[in-house]
């Protein structure tokens, strides 16, 4: 610090602010939420963190100063304990993919296709049937879909489906949906309490194994992403508004894993968790389970923009008896989501 001058100073000052940022979102995936439920909301801005740092980084060492350790240490675990929001060549050969023993599943939050005009084009309905027709996975599991019969018609190659209008529309929650070209043995949906939110299953039959793949739609933060958000709303509140709904999250997953917990079934988990792959709902419901896109993705992995910025919020989780042979993010605008999918192969049948 002495041989430093006064702006490097402040410079560096600014530097152990955005480290102590950092440090905080290697802990929050690990340490219990009831204790720091006030610091998880943290982790929704570590790739900005991470690219302030990084920005630390690059400028120390133009200067040639040993002050740049500082931010890359943490860098360094934050990428051996987290893992990268961005990958550059992972993506699976579509080429190799034996389709006979391998599935595809997609997940989509279509934010009811459409159905309040927020996108200002047309057909956008149409086009959400017309781009899932185009893709043809095998199985496609809908987050705040559509009323059933809209959807049923227009995606007729899916012979076997589960619409939650029980526990959706007619108690208040949003609709989920999973459309499959395999036969369903059983479906169910899990309860979230005081929330608009839900989650469901389907015991899928493929080939020789009963799969239960779970859709969720974790609590959503209902704060619509834009600096003028940020600036005009009381800091506090915002602050009391996005711990109450981490913590919420929280209680959901856990009802997630608890159903989890009590299945022999292999299982897929794919939906909207309204977090990042920082969070401790993430890791709380990943388990020892695959990501999709670490196995095969490749870029942002964006499903959703923050302050247009890229992140990754919704997710293709698969237990590890199955390999994950494809992964795929689509950059098409039908809904303020992205969709995803994922090909995945039961290892006893390679």
């Amino acid at each position: 610090m002495k041989n430093l001058s006064f702006f490097d100073k402040i410079v560096f000052f600014l530097n152990t602010l955005a480290a102590l940022v950092l440090s905080v979102s290697l802990l929050v995936p690990y340490a219990p939420i009831k204790i720091i439920s006030s610091l998880s909301i943290v982790s929704l801005i570590v790739p900005f963190t991470v690219l302030i740092n990084l920005i630390f980084v690059v400028y120390w060492l133009l200067k040639s100063k040993r002050n740049f350790l500082l931010s890359g240490i943490l860098l360094l675990l934050w990428y051996l304990l987290l893992g990268p929001f961005y990958q550059f060549s992972n993506g699976g050969d579509e080429s190799n993919i034996d389709n006979e023993n391998s599935f595809s599943v997609m997940s989509f939050n279509a934010r009811s296709f459409n159905e309040l005009k927020q996108i200002k084009e047309d057909n956008v309905e149409e086009r959400i049937y017309e781009f899932v027709s185009q893709q043809n996975p095998d199985v496609v599991c809908f987050q705040e879909t559509l009323y059933a019969m809209k959807v049923n018609d227009a995606l007729s190659q899916y012979e076997y489906k589960f619409v939650d209008f029980i526990y959706g529309k007619h108690r208040g929650k949003v609709i989920l949906s999973i459309y499959s070209k395999y036969p369903i043995a059983k479906v169910d949906s899990i309860i979230f309490p005081n929330s608009f939110n839900n989650a469901i299953y389907a015991d899928i039959l493929f080939r020789n194994d009963t799969i239960r793949i779970y859709n969720l739609h974790l609590q959503s933060f209902r704060i619509v992403p834009g600096l003028n958000t940020i600036q005009n709303a009381e800091s506090n509140r915002l602050f009391e508004k996005s711990r109450d709904v981490m913590l919420k999250q929280y209680q959901q997953a856990s009802l997630i894993r608890q159903n989890m917990n009590e299945t022999n079934f292999k299982k897929v988990v794919v939906g909207d968790f309204n977090n990042t792959q920082y969070s401790n709902v993430y890791h709380a419901i990943k388990g020892d389970m695959k990501d999709s896109y670490f196995e095969m993705g490749k870029g942002f992995g964006r499903s959703y923009d923050l302050l247009k910025f890229p992140i990754r919020i919704d997710y293709i989780l698969a237990d590890p008896e199955f390999e994950v042979l494809d992964h795929q993010n689509f950059d098409v605008r039908l809904s303020d989501h992205y969709p995803i999918m994922a090909t995945l192969r039961l290892k006893s049948d390679q």
